[in-house]
């Protein structure tokens, strides 16, 4: 039996989610693409495919049908939300289809119908705006994943064949860094990271290299004392806990190719610590993955571009690696599971 396609959200549809869609099915071939439904409006896709010139065939079916009409066609699962959104032109009227979308997926996810998540990008001001309550799209994906209960703990990790990092604290100011990062995220943070890679990526004993929060981690203490108070003793506990982790390490030296080889993930303290790297190294190409969930769940690792949006110049490549890689991982938990 073929495995369950992937759900692919529309994100906002003002933005370049929807042509991204269609050229990764266009160009499914030559990437190599799991078989994928989008869950959208369907009009408004077919509307986006002859704005743009895209010679893209669409079919409206069920989860059931995706995987034997994939090849001829790019399945969408109605949501029951029309869509209006201009390219380039964000409204919120459309926040009901976004967060439909995401819905539904999660649902198929959960179901059975389909094998993982994966996001196209939101524009979380155009969710304010009709009245979204949850700061962002992860923690609507763990409200999503609580059920009524508590949510769970999502940690993000950037990744490409070349890197993957985790940044322990995420979208706060920098001036707030050193009082959110504490022994207990930082041990939380790597617990979750060491058992996804085990579990989802088939790394038996995943090494995790630890950066320091200042400058050469502290320099003993002569850069600031959070290296050896905080961070140092959180090494110690995720050791204890069978966890190959290690560090300190200067951030700086932590990302050349001779260190990348001694790592199978790098845990960074803060956000930029952790994406300017993985953004140089693979721009394109990186993904966003959500650790910590009950469901897999892919991004690519850029925003809706709003500018570009319709413009026929957007690059499927981030969307596409998020399409493989979530195939990958449900593939390997499957197998894991079995």
């Amino acid at each position: 039996m073929p495995a369950p396609p992937l759900a692919l959200t529309q994100g906002d549809p003002a933005g370049i989610g929807p042509e991204l869609a269609l050229l990764a099915w266009r160009e499914r071939e030559q990437r190599a693409l799991p078989a994928f439904a989008c869950i959208t409006d369907i009009d408004h896709l077919a509307q986006t495919a002859q704005r743009l010139g895209l010679d893209v065939p669409l079919i409206s079916c069920g989860w059931d049908a995706v995987n034997r009409s994939f090849a001829k066609a790019l399945p969408v699962i109605a949501h029951g939300h029309a869509v209006t959104a201009m390219p380039g032109q964000p409204d919120p009227a459309s926040a009901a289809g976004t967060i439909g979308s995401i819905t539904s997926a999660v649902a198929a996810v959960r179901q059975g119908q389909a094998s993982a998540v994966v996001t196209n990008p939101i524009a979380k001001s155009v969710l304010y705006a009709a009245g979204f309550a949850h700061p962002g799209h992860t923690e609507f994906l763990a409200h999503l994943a609580a059920d009524g209960g508590a949510a769970p703990h999502p940690v993000m990790m950037l990744w490409c064949e070349d890197l993957a990092v985790v940044p322990v604290t995420i979208h706060i100011p920098l001036r707030s860094v050193p009082d959110a990062l504490t022994q207990e995220l930082i041990v939380e943070t790597g617990r979750i990271v060491a058992g996804e890679l085990s579990r989802r990526f088939g790394i038996a004993s995943p090494r995790i290299a630890v950066s320091g929060l200042n400058p050469h981690a502290g320099e003993g203490g002569a850069l600031g004392r959070e290296d050896d108070e905080v961070v140092a003793p959180a090494i110690a506990r995720l050791r204890a806990l069978g966890i190959e982790a290690r560090g300190p390490y200067p951030a700086d030296t932590m990302f050349h190719a001779r260190a990348r080889a001694g790592y199978d993930v790098a845990l960074a303290m803060y956000h930029d610590q952790a994406l300017i790297p993985i953004k140089t190294i693979a721009f394109d190409e990186g993904v966003n993955v959500t650790l910590g969930l009950p469901f897999i769940r892919t991004s690519p690792d850029h925003g809706t571009a709003f500018d570009i949006a319709g413009q026929g110049i957007a690059r499927p490549d981030s969307l596409c690696a998020a399409l493989r890689l979530a195939a990958r991982m449900a593939a390997q938990h499957a197998q894991a599971a079995a």
